[in-house]
């Protein structure tokens, strides 16, 4: 279990849910792993699971100046990063779209999209020393196709897939790859009030994904087994964006 040995790991919104999933896998995988999370008491937690290997910082990832300061820990604890995994989200009620208040559309756009972008800016000086590195930006199937009565996430998780798209043309020489993932329904704190077993019987694949199925996606793509992969999307939704 070493396909990350060596390599250093910032990963946001890393606490609970699929961010947890992926700091457990990572560390698991030989990664040294620095963890994000507004949530402390939970990260804490996490954090002493794991041992040495991993870090906890507070982190607020709408605001630029503690980026800059997780991104200096980082090397400080670990060394210069290797792996950047934008996770940290949120999501709002659906709404009809006269009836989104302009302050909330602009929440969701600063945790989902701002975020991504202040992640990119701050890694890269980081990745470039480190000599090389991958940026996994966790969209959602709302980043392939709409979401129906949800504009804000929909209109950030498209822009995720953008920036992907633009970051990966740029960072390339660098040997830096970026690439999206699209998961689609996946049983998290966030998500388990709404799962029913008719929700799951309506699924190509009968049932809600786990947080531990998109960590191994993402484990790939932080990994050098995905080498020649960047500015791309890769979807893990069961199916259901075929439908």
């Amino acid at each position: 279990m070493s396909r990350l040995s060596g390599k250093v790991v910032v990963i946001t919104g890393a606490a609970r849910g699929m961010g947890a999933a992926h700091v457990r896998r990572f560390v698991a995988e030989g990664a040294k792993v620095v963890f994000t999370d507004i949530l402390e008491e939970e990260g804490r937690k996490l954090q002493a699971e794991l041992g040495a290997n991993s870090l906890f910082i507070q982190h607020n990832v709408t605001n630029e100046s503690e980026w800059k300061a997780v991104i200096e820990q980082a090397e400080a604890a670990f060394g210069p990063v290797n792996v950047l995994v934008n996770n940290a989200g949120i999501d709002l009620p659906p709404a009809d779209l006269d009836a989104v208040p302009v302050e909330q559309y602009r929440k969701v756009i600063d945790v989902n999209q701002l975020s991504v972008f202040l992640g990119m800016h701050y890694v890269v000086p980081s990745m470039k020393k480190a000599g090389g590195g991958s940026i996994v930006n966790i969209s959602s199937l709302a980043g392939i196709v709409g979401a129906y009565k949800k504009i804000a996430y929909t209109a950030s998780k498209f822009a995720v897939r953008g920036m992907t798209k633009a970051a990966a043309l740029e960072l390339g020489e660098f040997g830096i790859r970026v690439n999206s993932v699209h998961p689609g329904f996946i049983r998290t704190p966030m998500t388990e009030a709404l799962i029913n077993p008719e929700l799951e019987a309506s699924f190509p694949i009968r049932r809600v994904g786990r947080p531990e199925e998109v960590a191994n996606l993402v484990l790939y793509l932080a990994s050098d087994e995905s080498s020649y992969s960047t500015g791309s999307e890769f979807v893990i939704d069961g199916g259901l964006g075929a439908q």
